[in-house]
């Protein structure tokens, strides 16, 4: 059985069994190609049925040379997951890496945005300068305010269709991984402003086919790029000179600790951010100790 192969079933096996999405999937995909790419530079000519725990050791020892504990740990979590794959499909009888551990790793808590340092970054945007005819601030305004108002992940933003908003109802449906969906309470400020972007700049663009029911589109009247909002992001925290290292990812974190920090319940917070388990979305309360203590004052008996 050749490699890429095995890795074409596997891909498959991720897409109809297990129900990922595609994001998921090309992941563990990038680890399996290290693996692939590790025996074509040592000139090992070996199959995935037959490779055995010693090279699997070997590439184990020269990642963990240059990545950090966390990458190393997933890349082992990802092969695992490969050749169980191949165990189930009885092309193998073992596993190469059962007898190996991954680095032990602390959890990393989320860095998060104060309320103050949200405004100030929303502030930051040029409002009302028109960028190839088009007011651009409108749309990245609107994009702050959803990702911030709705906790979304970048790929569920960049996803958003309009057909996706409810508004009279109060609601956006999101389709998060493994193609999931929920639907998310969204306020009226952020609808207000998702309206004045569709006014002011969406219904300007000349907009390319396949693209009609995209929310957030670019100038050429295309969905954006996941890198597109990661910039936008990069380029406000420089202008207000902070010095947190921020990403989309961290106005969803600044959901969820903001709403925990205005005593919402934890189940809550879970399925407006469609987490699997409870047990993920805990993390928020190890950012915000002052709030175990108000809890404990207000509602242990022996306060």
């Amino acid at each position: 059985m050749k490699w890429e192969h095995a890795l074409k079933d596997y891909q498959m096996y991720l897409k109809i069994e297990r129900g990922l999405s595609q994001n998921s999937i090309d992941n563990y995909t990038l680890d399996i190609r290290k693996l692939i790419k590790y025996l074509e530079a040592h000139n090992e000519h070996i199959s995935p049925v037959d490779i055995n725990p010693p090279i699997i050791q070997q590439f184990i020892y020269d990642i963990s040379k240059k990545v950090n504990a966390r990458t190393q740990s997933r890349i082992i979590s990802g092969l695992r997951s490969f050749f169980n794959y191949l165990i189930f499909e009885d092309y193998r009888k073992t596993n190469p890496l059962s007898l190996i551990e991954s680095p032990k790793i602390g959890r990393k808590l989320p860095d998060t945005l104060s309320e103050e340092e949200i405004d100030e970054l929303i502030g930051a945007i040029e409002l009302g300068k028109r960028t190839d005819g088009l007011y651009i601030g409108e749309r990245n305004r609107a994009i702050l305010e959803t990702l911030y108002g709705c906790g979304l992940r970048v790929s569920e933003l960049i996803n958003l269709k309009l057909s996706d908003l409810f508004f009279d109802e109060g609601f956006i449906k999101i389709t998060g991984k493994g193609d999931k969906q929920r639907f998310v309470p969204i306020v009226e400020t952020t609808q207000k402003y998702i309206n004045i972007y569709r006014k002011e700049v969406r219904n300007h663009l000349h907009i390319k086919e396949g693209h009609e029911d995209t929310l957030f589109l670019n100038r050429r009247g295309r969905q954006l790029t996941r890198a597109m909002i990661f910039t936008i992001i990069k380029q406000l925290a420089e202008k207000i000179g902070l010095k947190k290292n921020i990403s989309p990812h961290t106005f969803r974190h600044s959901f969820a600790t903001h709403l925990l920090q205005n005593n919402a319940d934890l189940r809550s917070i879970q399925l407006m951010l469609g987490h699997e388990s409870i047990t993920t979305t805990e993390i928020y309360v190890h950012l915000d100790k002052s709030h175990l203590s108000k809890v404990v004052e207000q509602y242990h008996p022996r306060k």
